[in-house]
């Protein structure tokens, strides 16, 4: 048993497929031998029936069988219809059961015992099955009348049916030959299938994809990113249990099209084109996740696609740390230095014995840092928010900057599908290009103006600058990843973030620009998603 275990697959479905169809040939030719024997009983017992009536109506038998020397005359007759008919025996039996012909002499005149005979002598006709000294014997009875309509007697006509040694002696040479052609085209069959399924398992054994199927779903149950690949059909064929979190999918879904179990997919999409969609931003089930899908090819031809999913992005960490825990670390630094020169003014005042004067300006920058504080704390109502826009302050403060706010700005409720990252990510890079617009330019006065407020249907935030604008042949390429007139390594991410965040929540970026006169930036974005809304970064 070990040995056939370890047979290559090629030689296990050979010699299970051969084994089948031995298997299929014994039972066909058992079924076979059995029809047989039920159609030969059939024809025996059709023939010795037509025999016995032949006798049974020859006029001479009818006239002799009462005569003292009716065997004389019938034996003749008897054995000559026999040979003729091919009968095993034809028996004439007079009233008194005595046998007037028998193929054995030595039996002629003796009496006729069958027990099954009585209904002949009342004039019945019938074909009956006994056991004789030659195996299973079918006989027939017909009764003998005369042309008075009397009975004078019974003929028995009986023919051995054949064993069943003899049937397969009369068909073993047919069935050699079946059997034969049978296994030679049944070995070839199950060679090529052999080899059919070797290509299609890449001539892996199946020891071996077991192992692989266990390796491979241990792994994927491992990894902490969503794993969900789909067949042709846009069936699912691989989901691990990250994923199944990350879409809250219950139960076994693999089988089931994919649109059955997250209704927002994108993934067939990829099916369509053809071609992978790398980090690509949308939202699956209200949750907002970055994407690799990715075509799974064969020999060329598509025949599925996998996606690689995160409910936590490495660009968002990467967001937060530029736009969030950076900005707040910049303005640290910055309050830092600006404190410092504040403390400095006021040092030299106090040792040039003006008390007075530096109590003035201590009090100038508490109310001035007062009234800023209270304006953006009472009106944002988010505590990081509110931070990167304190930090920014003192940024554009350091390099002679006014970063101005709108007194009507609020914001208190974050638009459906959007988190505080977004909001940072928006907020803090429209800022940092407005100081980079600015700082470069020679204008007197360097301005930023920032509102954000919040209505029924929008979450509308605008900045604009004084700056040197955006050159109109440029204009469609700044959401473009990666894309920036800086040129310095790592930048053209920032813009690039905005448009994939506004991208996938539905919103609308209005931009104006002049040579010399600044730019405006306007984003407005929907408080409400759209049900059932798909939402994709287009760059």
């Amino acid at each position: 048993m070990n040995s056939f275990r370890n047979l290559p697959i090629r030689w296990k479905i050979t010699f299970l497929s051969v084994g089948i169809v031995i298997f299929s040939l014994i039972v066909g030719g058992i079924i076979l031998l059995g029809y047989m024997a039920e159609k030969k009983e059939e024809e025996l017992s059709q023939t010795t029936l037509i025999t016995a009536q032949l006798v049974a109506q020859y006029k001479t038998v009818q006239d002799e069988i009462n005569k003292e020397n009716a065997s004389e005359v019938l034996q003749p007759i008897a054995e000559k219809i026999r040979v003729i008919n091919n009968a095993d025996y034809i028996v004439i039996l007079n009233m008194d059961r005595i046998r007037l012909t028998h193929p054995i002499k030595e039996r002629i005149g003796t009496t006729f015992y069958g027990g099954d005979e009585d209904p002949a002598f009342s004039e019945h006709i019938y074909t009956s099955k006994a056991i004789g000294e030659n195996g299973y014997t079918v006989r027939s009875f017909v009764p003998i009348i005369n042309e008075n309509s009397e009975q004078v007697g019974v003929v028995v006509v009986g023919n051995v049916l054949p064993t069943l040694k003899e049937l397969m002696i009369d068909i073993g040479n047919s069935m050699v030959g079946v059997f034969v052609i049978a296994s030679i085209f049944g070995m070839w069959g199950a060679w090529l299938l052999a080899n059919h399924i070797k290509k299609q398992t890449f001539h892996i054994e199946p020891d071996q994809l077991a192992r692989v199927l266990v390796e491979r779903t241990a792994t994927f149950n491992a990894i902490r990113d969503g794993v969900i690949a789909i067949d042709q059909d846009e069936k699912i064929t691989v989901i691990n249990q990250s994923a199944k979190e990350i879409v809250n999918a219950k139960g076994d879904v693999v089988g089931r099209k994919i649109q059955e179990v997250i209704p927002d997919t994108r993934l067939p999409e990829v099916l369509n084109l053809q071609k992978p969609l790398l980090q690509r931003e949308f939202f699956i089930q209200d949750r907002a996740i970055l994407s690799n899908r990715i075509p799974i090819k064969l020999q060329g031809k598509i025949i599925g696609a996998v996606a690689i999913f995160q409910d936590k992005t490495e660009v968002t960490r990467l967001a937060q740390e530029l736009t969030g825990v950076q900005a707040f670390v910049d303005a640290l630094r910055v309050q830092t230095h600006e404190y410092s020169n504040k403390l400095h003014t006021i040092a030299g005042l106090i040792q040039l014995d003006q008390g007075k004067k530096a109590l003035d300006y201590i009090f100038e920058l508490s109310e001035e840092h007062s009234e800023l504080t209270t304006l953006i704390t009472r009106q944002i109502h988010d505590d990081s928010l509110a931070g990167l826009l304190l930090g920014k302050h003192s940024r554009c403060k350091e390099l002679g900057i006014q970063l101005n706010f709108d007194y009507d700005s609020v914001f208190i409720n974050y638009p459906e599908g959007t988190t505080i990252h977004d909001l940072v990510i928006i907020c803090g890079n429209l800022l940092d290009n407005s100081i980079d617009a600015l700082v470069n330019t020679n204008e007197a006065t360097k301005q930023i103006l920032f509102s954000i407020k919040e209505g029924e249907e929008f979450l509308t935030i605008k900045i604009s600058d004084n700056g040197e604008g955006i050159p109109e042949k440029i204009k469609n390429k700044i959401f473009n990843r990666g894309f920036s007139t800086k040129g310095n390594e790592g930048r053209g991410i920032g813009l690039f973030l905005i448009q994939a965040i506004i991208d996938r929540v539905e919103g609308k970026i209005d931009i104006k620009s002049e040579r010399e006169q600044g730019t405006d930036f306007t984003l407005q974005i929907p408080m409400k998603r759209k049900v059932g809304a798909k939402y994709e970064a287009a760059k």
